[in-house]
């Protein structure tokens, strides 16, 4: 099977974080829901930083929007924005630890659910609580079980 053939896993692992994003989860678990499509475009971004980027970061932003039902270009825009600066400094974080990792995927997560308050205060008038942030202690702690997933996929069938 050709490298190129071997792509569709990174769109299908895409695809099963959205649904992961929107499966209905009672209301006080749903607070802790990590950042699923956001996490495994981490990961992606730094294994494969050519091949999946902003481009492919707006259009998983873009679909999230549309599943979830917020302001359409909201999640787009944070996301493109969020993997642009994970892209650029792919080099770096990957020589990090796992646990150096979590917490910069801490810090890019924490900055993504300010932008996305800001854009929703800015659009809506949502106001700012606290519990806000907890998918980025969620995102943080599952890092290290993302990270070893996805590579442990792109490993046996040797995306690249």
């Amino acid at each position: 099977m050709e490298k190129s053939h071997r792509l569709y896993l990174v769109y299908l692992s895409l695809m099963f974080a959205l649904v992961l994003a929107v499966v209905p989860l009672p209301a006080v678990v749903k607070l802790f829901r990590p950042d699923w499509p956001l996490l495994v475009l981490f990961y992606w971004s730094l294994a494969l930083p050519f091949r999946v980027s902003i481009g492919t970061a707006f259009v998983t932003g873009f679909l999230l929007d549309v599943l979830v039902g917020t302001v359409l270009g909201v999640n787009a825009l944070a996301y493109s924005v969020i993997i642009y600066f994970c892209s650029a400094h792919h080099l770096k974080i990957r020589n990090f630890s796992i646990l150096q990792q979590s917490l910069v995927i801490a810090l890019f997560l924490a900055f993504y659910h300010y932008f996305i308050f800001w854009l929703s205060h800015f659009l809506t008038g949502v106001v700012f609580t606290m519990a806000y942030l907890w998918p980025v202690v969620t995102g943080a702690a599952v890092w290290p079980w993302i990270f070893w997933l996805l590579r442990r996929i792109r490993r046996q069938f040797k995306i690249h």
